[in-house]
Parts: structure tokens; C-alpha cells; sequence
């Protein structure tokens, strides 16, 4: 079975927003301050500490679901696992800026127990937002401050030398990798893509890999349908906002078809507000034959959820899963 085909036949899955400060709410820390990176730092190892992969492997089998997502890192310059590059590169020690503890590695091996597949979540403009990191990976953003930073080669090739040894650390336990902020007004092209595909399959040659240039309503004006951005891609990342849009056909132009949405309830009336948020914004009926729909065209489906810092899935969202779990698995 090819790494496509190993994808399609696991059908759903979950992905899971992992972040410093996500339980007060995303917030971008620059690194203004010495002493409060210092303290972010031990509250990062704390939250990387408290988690509890083996409770959180227990309950995505539970639903049944065929594979998990997790974010690394995303904008600051918290990473969920060592990294020798990410250190020699930005100068920031180890347990400063990448976490003490392995969670990837760990999480491999709860998940490993039910046979359920794991992903990554990596992203195309790395710790952008960190005074410190930022400007020693090559790519730093201030929007207050009017700066805003485009990718080069230098940049890129640091990013994926930070890749690359995630890639090999943990070779075929990691199925796949998703990898957010890959935007053409940044810079990225095939050319600078292929640097990342290349690092993701140093570790795994199969190893399927998506680079995510925005929502396919962004990219496409309005249209729904998801794109295949760089030409390599072994499957679409498909962000979209809701439960809408069904596929016809298994593959975009050789890429497995493939879309993320968040199951969470709106926010404050935005539809983008749903990300990492409890609650169920369709029925779970409505959900579940969504998803099978999907999975009969030859589609693969997405479903991010709230997950907080020691594991434990939101209850709502849990009666929910279970239910669409049995009725995809009829």
C-alpha cells in the first residue's frame, strides 16, 4: 500500500492546535523582555510536560479515528521537541525556545499502540514573529512596526535544516506533514518548495507533504475548491471553514484530495473563529455523512478539535466523534 493509498484507507482524522499561550488564546510574543522569556519558557516545558499522550492515544481510538495532527510550532519560537539546528541557528539554548521533553517522539509512540497514523504541522514563515529568532532564521515580521518579511533562499534553507532533522529523527513514524504559510506574496514558489520536500524526505521517502497557500476560497477567488500549490504535493492541504464543500474525485491533479476544518463553534459570529474552540458547530449527523460523502469520492477528511494542555478532548465534541466514528466505520 503507497503512502496515498495508506492516507485514503484511515479516511478521517483530528488535528490538534498545540501552542504556547493557547489556553489564554493565541497571542504573538516577540521577545521584548529577557526575564519574561525566561518565564515563558518554563511555563512552555510545563505545558509540553503536562501532556498526557497515552490518555489522548486512548481517546482518538476510542472514537475511531485513522490519524492525528499536531502543530510544532507556529510564529513564535516555542517548538514541541528538541532541535540541534533550530538552536546553533537562532542562539537560543535548548529548552528556551524548543522544548525539553520529545513530545513527537512520545506521541508516536502512544499513538503506535492503536495504529493510529501521526502527522505534523510545520509552517513556511517559522518563528516570524520572534525579535530574536526571526532575524536569525531570515525572516521576521512586525506588522506594527510596517515590517513586513519575505522569504529567500537563506531563509528557507535554514527553516529546513530545522525540518530536515525533525525528518530524520523520527523517519516513518511520521506519515505526513502539513505546512502552513506558504504564501506566493511571501516569496514561495516551486523552486523554494522543493527545499522542504526534499528535507521531508530525507527522513521518509513516502512521507506526503502539503504546503498550505490559504484557504481555497482565498486562493481561488471565492471558490471553494481546493488547489494543489506546489507541484509535488502528495495531498491537497484544503483549508476551508466549514463543512460545505464535497469532493467528485479522489486526486487534484495527482494530489490526494484532503481538507481541514475545525469542528468548534463560531466565535462572535466569525466563521474563522472556529479553530481549536469546543463545542459542535454542525449536528453530528450532518457531520458524519459529510465525511462519508467525502470518503466515497476517494477523499480524505480533517476534523480539528479542542485539545487542551494535558490532553483531554472537549465532552461535547467527544459524544460527537463517537458517533461519527461508528458511522464512518459502518
Amino acid at each position: 500500500m503507497n503512502a496515498q493509498d495508506r492516507m485514503m484507507s484511515k479516511k478521517w482524522g483530528i488535528f490538534n492546535h498545540f501552542l504556547y499561550g493557547s489556553e489564554r488564546g493565541y497571542t504573538r510574543f516577540r521577545g521584548d523582555d529577557p526575564d519574561e522569556m525566561v518565564k515563558m519558557a518554563e511555563e512552555w516545558n510545563e505545558q509540553v510536560d503536562s501532556f498526557d499522550t497515552d490518555k489522548l492515544a486512548a481517546t482518538l481510538h476510542e472514537i475511531g479515528c485513522g490519524y492525528y495532527f499536531i502543530t510544532v510550532m507556529q510564529g513564535t519560537r516555542f517548538m514541541i521537541a528538541p532541535n540541534v539546528a533550530y538552536s546553533r541557528i537562532t542562539g537560543i539554548a535548548p529548552g528556551e525556545g524548543c522544548a525539553k521533553r520529545d513530545l513527537i517522539r512520545d506521541l508516536a509512540a502512544s499513538l503506535g499502540k492503536y495504529d493510529i497514523d501521526l502527522y505534523l504541522y510545520y509552517t513556511g514563515d517559522g518563528p516570524h514573529f520572534d525579535k530574536i529568532a526571526g532575524p536569525a532564521m531570515g525572516l521576521y515580521e512586525d506588522y506594527e512596526a510596517g515590517i513586513h518579511g519575505k522569504v529567500d533562499r537563506n531563509f528557507v534553507e535554514n527553516w529546513a535544516a530545522v525540518l530536515g532533522e525533525y525528518a530524520l529523527r523520527y523517519g516513518s513514524l511520521v506519515k505526513g506533514w502539513w505546512v502552513d504559510g506558504c504564501y506566493a506574496h511571501l516569496g514561495y514558489n516551486n523552486e523554494l518548495l522543493s527545499i522542504y520536500d526534499r528535507a521531508i524526505k530525507k527522513g521518509n521517502p513516502d512521507a506526503l507533504a502539503a504546503f498550505n497557500s490559504g484557504t481555497a476560497s482565498f486562493v481561488n477567488d471565492g471558490d471553494d475548491t481546493p488547489v494543489k500549490w506546489f507541484e509535488n504535493e502528495g495531498f491537497t492541504c484544503g483549508e476551508d471553514n466549514d463543512f460545505t464543500y464535497v469532493f467528485k474525485t479522489r486526486f487534484t491533479d495527482g494530489a490526494q484530495n484532503h481538507l481541514l476544518i475545525p469542528l468548534g463553534d463560531y466565535r462572535d459570529g466569525n466563521i474563522c473563529a472556529g479553530w481549536r474552540n469546543t463545542g459542535v458547530r454542525r449536528s453530528k449527523e450532518y457531520v458524519a455523512d459529510y465525511i462519508r460523502k467525502n470518503n466515497e469520492a476517494g477523499a480524505v477528511i480533517t476534523v480539528d478539535i479542542f485539545v487542551d494542555q494535558h490532553g483531554n478532548l472537549d465532552p461535547e465534541q467527544v459524544e460527537a466523534l463517537k458517533y461519527i466514528g461508528a458511522r464512518i466505520g459502518e
